[in-house]
Parts: C-alpha cells; sequence; structure tokens
C-alpha cells in the first residue's frame, strides 16, 4: 500500500524543499498545496480560501486550514487509483494546515505527517537569517525590509501555535531557523530508516 507524506510548517522553514529531496531519493510524487491554494484564489473565491482577507494573521491560517483539510483528505483517499504513478504515494508539502485539523481529518488516513516551524528564533533573528539566505529563487527577494519584518512576525507566532498543537496531538515537528542543512540530512536518515 502506498504510504503519503505531509510537510507542513510555516513559510521559508524549508517545506518545499524537503520536499523535493524526499520526491528525489525515495520516488514520491511531489504535490504544492501553496500552488493548488493560489489557483483556489484566483479561479474559486467564493471558497473563502484568501492569504490576505481583512484578519489577523491567526484568523487566516485557522481559515484556511478548515478549508483545505478535507480536501487533502480526499486527495489522500483517491491516491489508489489510476492517478498516481508514483509507487510510493504522495510528500504534499503545505503551509497552511494546522495540526489541529490534521488529527481532525488527516490522522486516520493512510498518511505521515511532520511540521518545519521556527518557533525558537525571534522576529528579527528570523528576519537576520531570512535576508541572509534569500536568493532570486526565493518569492521574498524583492520584499523590503519592512514586509520581510512584517512576515517574520507572523512566521513566528504562527510556529509558536504549530509547535503547542503539536505537542497536544504528539506530532513530530523541526525547528529549521538555524541549523538547518543538519536538520534536513539528520530528517533524511530517519525517514530512511523508517522506510516509509
Amino acid at each position: 500500500m502506498k504510504k503519503n507524506v505531509i510537510i507542513a510548517g510555516v513559510p521559508r522553514a524549508g517545506k518545499s524543499t524537503l520536499s523535493r529531496i524526499i520526491a528525489k531519493n525515495f520516488g514520491y510524487q511531489h504535490v504544492s498545496m501553496d500552488a493548488i491554494n493560489a489557483a483556489f484564489e484566483r479561479v474559486f473565491p467564493e471558497l473563502g480560501i484568501n492569504t490576505y482577507a481583512d484578519m489577523s494573521s491567526l484568523e487566516i491560517l485557522y481559515n484556511i486550514s478548515s478549508k483545505i483539510s478535507p480536501f487533502i483528505a480526499a486527495m489522500i483517499d483517491s491516491d489508489s487509483n489510476e492517478y498516481y504513478e508514483f509507487g510510493r504515494g504522495m510528500v504534499i508539502d503545505v503551509y497552511q494546515l494546522l495540526p489541529d485539523d490534521y488529527a481532525k481529518y488527516l490522522a486516520k488516513k493512510n498518511c505521515e505527517i511532520f511540521y518545519l516551524i521556527t518557533s525558537n528564533v525571534t522576529p528579527e533573528e528570523r528576519f537576520v537569517i531570512q535576508r541572509k539566505y534569500d536568493t532570486e529563487k526565493d518569492y521574498t527577494f524583492s520584499y523590503s525590509d519592512e514586509e520581510i519584518r512584517e512576515g517574520c512576525e507572523y512566521i513566528v507566532e504562527q510556529s509558536k501555535l504549530m509547535k503547542e498543537q503539536c505537542q497536544k496531538h504528539g506530532l513530530p515537528y523541526y525547528e529549521t531557523a538555524k541549523n538547518r542543512k543538519t536538520v534536513f540530512e539528520q530528517f533524511v536518515q530517519m525517514f530512511a530508516q523508517k522506510n516509509l
């Protein structure tokens, strides 16, 4: 039976990078929920999936998480059919999926989840790290310092919420603000040993 993997967490924590590593090294089909959410936002505004809604950062996170969780569950339910050519299943990277909603909609599905967060730094430390490693490939590269700082406040705030909910549900999480390369190497080694 195929086993699906979800790499969830906050923006710029390494979800896409780690998902691509897993897809390449272990034969999973990589699915970016961020791309799917962006399409929902543009094409189906009636769904209420709006990253830029006039709400607080946490309200937006709660709103989108509650809407995409059942969608991801339906994707996983369909993974035994002919649509998936990869033998191992999917590795889904997703930002706006809270541990509470994972527990409600996905915990009993054929998947395993891992969270990447950056709750062990201040927003200013997060800003310095992000500016240091931003490249032209990163969507935040052209953002002003003010925009990045505001985003870093949200990232740290959301990381703390995700960490708290992970602890409540006993879900694995990894801090990636510092020593990301080492964290990823250890994760890949653990992943290989689990033989998901």
